[in-house]
């Protein structure tokens, strides 16, 4: 009874597996369908470590069944070896291939860390774009420092031209992530994190945070916009350049509240230095100076209490 237990479990499991990986090969707009260089290369190292990893996994399933097919109940006449315990050649076969799998996966990590570092530059023909990305409690802010504008819920860039996120939060922790163009970043507050990202093919593409920061993190979502050409993209920008809104520190204020489900916005305008503003607010060297100055005023006020007093 426990053997035909142990075959139907095993069984299902390998019916799932193969259902599931039906249903990954047909997925559309996600990591296994990428539209940027950084999104393949991720595609092929997911492939390449499955199909490695699948070495060890299949031949321990069809074992699996085989020996609960092998041994099953009414199988009277198999050999019982009680006495049996070792065999160097299993031993050898059971930590040889392993050993071999982790060392081609360690070596493959090693080059896919450092030729996929999110920090490191792509290396392109032509210059890349600056977005400066900022996660709000529960939207998305995108300044374009070059241009001079800034959009909510909605970034532009045009296809065949690397572009550089700088990424902060001005609340939580979120994860800046676009799956068809390549891996997630998280923003942090305080802190810069960067990622770079090319498309190869124009369209839009879905953006979110992959971290739960909330009561309003499933509408958390972006358009990633790759224009056919740079001529797309400055279409793009002379259209917000016609928003009457300036990002000016006050005007942050108000969008920095929470709103859930927030539509796209445009700003016109924007300040100079509009994200290392956001980013200074939680430095600690910022607010140290501010304690700083403010104590200093407390001090030169008593002084001038005591000299007072001093002269009377």
């Amino acid at each position: 009874m426990f053997i035909r237990n142990l075959f139907t479990r095993s069984l299902k499991k390998g019916l799932v597996a193969g259902l599931a990986s039906l249903m990954l090969a047909g997925c559309q707009g996600g990591i296994l369908d990428p539209k940027g260089q950084v999104g393949a290369d991720e595609k092929y190292l997911i492939i390449v470590a499955t199909l490695l990893m699948l070495i060890v996994v299949i031949p321990v399933i069809v074992m699996t069944l085989f020996f609960a097919w092998k041994y099953r109940e009414g199988r009277t006449h198999e050999i019982y070896a009680p006495k049996w315990s070792h065999s160097t050649k299993i031993e050898l076969v059971v930590w040889i291939i392993p050993i071999i799998i982790i060392v081609i996966l360690g070596v493959i990590t090693w080059r896919s860390t450092h030729e996929l570092d999110p920090y490191k530059p792509l290396v392109h023909e032509k210059d890349h774009i600056t977005i400066e990305v900022v996660s709000l409690n529960w939207k998305w802010l995108f300044i374009y420092p070059e241009q001079g504008v800034a959009s909510v819920n909605e970034l532009a860039f045009p296809t065949d031209v690397p572009v550089e996120f700088k990424i902060t939060s001005d609340t939580t922790m979120n994860s800046f992530f676009i799956p068809q163009l390549g891996g997630q970043i998280y923003s942090m507050a305080g802190m810069e994190t960067q990622l770079h990202l090319i498309a190869n093919e124009p369209g839009s593409y879905k953006g979110f945070s992959a971290n739960y920061s909330g009561e309003g993190f499933t509408g958390m979502e972006f358009n990633a916009i790759a224009t056919p050409d740079e001529a797309g993209f400055d279409a793009w920008v002379n259209k917000l350049k016609q928003a009457p809104d300036t990002l000016s520190p006050a005007t942050y204020q108000q969008l920095a509240k929470q709103s859930e489900n927030n539509p796209v916005q445009y700003f016109g305008q924007v300040s100079s230095d509009m994200f290392h503003h956001i980013l200074n607010q939680f430095m600690h060297g910022h607010q140290g100076s501010e304690q700083a100055a403010h104590d200093a005023h407390d001090l030169h006020a008593m002084s001038d209490k005591m000299t007072m007093e001093t002269e009377k």
